[in-house]
């Protein structure tokens, strides 16, 4: 038996998959959290991981895999979290590791997806993008940006800069260089993805470091092999270009192009397939709520890609915490979420207006959380949460309406998701938003769907 060793670099774990070729089922699987975010002690609302700490995590989630499995992996496939950036040195003949396990070296921190130090008077004053996808904070590219307008010197340390999932792939394989797919490119903004190439007219009349700026290869192929043996792994295993989290989760749930699907973990997507001849439009349409992907095999995905999904919840979680030491009762209970969805649960509707937009949406940025249509009988903690779980789908369901997805075919809705999974009244929710099925089972998982794409490829 074969094996493809499937990782997703998430954005608070690691999972590694092992997938059996021929059966195309996971035989064994392993999670563990990071625990790498950095506390922003600048003031620049700042959101940065520590690297090394999320490569640790990496290499404990595989030693953990079975021994005599991974001696049989023939390729490895990585995806991870988006539109962040990582900066680090890898020059010609550099000093990558040949060892069992590898520790990150000669890199930043890695700021991610949530950064928000680029304010909307920042954004607006950067060059118009020569792509159908407008640019947002926490955008790789706008990220360099800023850093060559406050901290110019500290791009002068680095060679390379990509993805956190493109730099275990340039690890891997010992490359000199970061090596990018379209589904990345994109996420970074300044690309366009009709002619699979960066802005390089417009960042280059910007004063852009076009030596940071990753090669493109096609999304679903192989970029080098591994060059050590990596916990029983053997030296020369295929590895391919790293993926966006978000395509491999929903490849490995989409059963079928008229199937739409709707996952809710730390953020929400809801999303369908466009047909293979579709085009996106040539310039960004900022305010639009619904943006278009690019998949696999040159075709895109139709996107409402919300920042408020599960997050929103574990704030409230948080924010209840604190309240509760600020009377001096600090309460410390593991179960805590589980209790409030119970309450949740009991509540079977309510008339309590949430709107949980509190990190904003990158279609608009200055929205913020509103709670409306407050009476003296629906302030339990049990409406509250109702009303919590019914304002992420109604948000969801605002940017793109079910009209949307009956004009695109659609079907049914495939519910997936860790937050999902784990919250009934957010299903509740989900199967009253939308007047089509919704149907569980096959939950989107980044590291069986990136997986599953080294697996299908020839």
């Amino acid at each position: 038996m074969s094996y493809i060793l499937g990782i997703d670099v998430g954005t608070t774990s690691v999972k590694v998959v092992l997938l059996e070729t021929n059966s195309k089922t996971v035989c064994a699987s392993q999670t563990l959290a990071t625990e790498s975010d950095i506390t922003d002690s600048n003031g620049i609302r700042a959101k940065e991981q520590d690297t090394r700490a999320i490569i640790d995590t990496l290499n404990r989630c595989v030693a953990l895999l079975p021994g005599d499995k991974l001696q049989s992996v023939r390729s490895i496939g990585v995806s991870g979290q988006m539109h962040g950036v990582l900066f680090w040195r890898a020059e010609s003949g550099s000093d990558w590791p040949s060892s069992e396990s590898f520790t990150a070296r000669d890199t930043s921190q890695l700021i991610t997806w949530q950064d928000g130090r680029c304010s909307s008077d920042f954004l607006s004053s950067l060059p118009k993008p020569d792509s159908h996808l407008s640019v947002a904070t926490g955008f790789g590219c706008a990220t360099i940006f800023w850093y060559m307008k406050h901290r110019p010197e500290f791009l002068k340390d680095f060679t390379a800069a990509g993805t956190i999932q493109d730099y275990v792939v340039s690890m891997l394989c010992g490359l000199d260089n970061c090596v990018m797919t379209p589904q990345n490119a994109a996420s970074w903004g300044f690309f366009n993805t009709r002619t699979n190439q960066w802005n390089t007219d417009v960042l280059k009349a910007a004063s852009f470091p076009l030596s940071l700026l990753p090669h493109c290869v096609p999304s679903g192929s192989l970029v080098g092999q591994t060059c050590f043996e990596w916990h029983g792994i053997a030296a020369g295993a295929a590895v391919g270009a790293a993926l966006g989290d978000f395509q491999c989760s929903v490849y490995s749930c989409m059963r079928a192009r008229t199937d739409a699907v709707l996952n809710i973990s730390t953020s929400a997507q809801l999303t369908f397939a466009m047909p293979a001849d579709f085009k996106p439009p040539r310039s960004t349409q900022p305010t639009s709520s619904v943006s278009y992907f690019p998949y696999f095999d040159n075709t895109y995905l139709a996107v409402a890609a919300s920042l408020n999904g599960g997050n929103v919840l574990a704030s409230f979680v948080e924010i209840l915490t604190a309240w509760m030491k600020e009377l001096g009762a600090e309460l410390k209970d593991p179960s805590l979420y589980e209790k409030l969805l119970c309450l949740g649960l009991r509540q079977e509707s309510t008339d309590l207006r949430v709107t949980p937009t509190i990190l904003g949406e990158r279609h608009n940025p200055l929205s913020l959380g509103q709670v409306t249509n407050i009476s003296t009988s629906n302030l339990s903690l049990g409406h509250v949460i109702r009303g919590l779980c019914h304002g992420v789908l109604d948000n969801i369901k605002s940017m793109m309406p079910a009209e949307l997805l009956l004009q695109a075919g659609v079907t049914r809705i495939v519910g997936s998701g860790s937050a999902l999974t784990r919250n009934e009244v957010l299903r509740q929710e989900a199967e009253r938003a939308f007047s089509l099925p919704v149907v569980y089972g096959q939950n989107a998982d980044s590291a069986v769907g990136v997986a599953l794409v080294l697996c299908d490829r020839p």
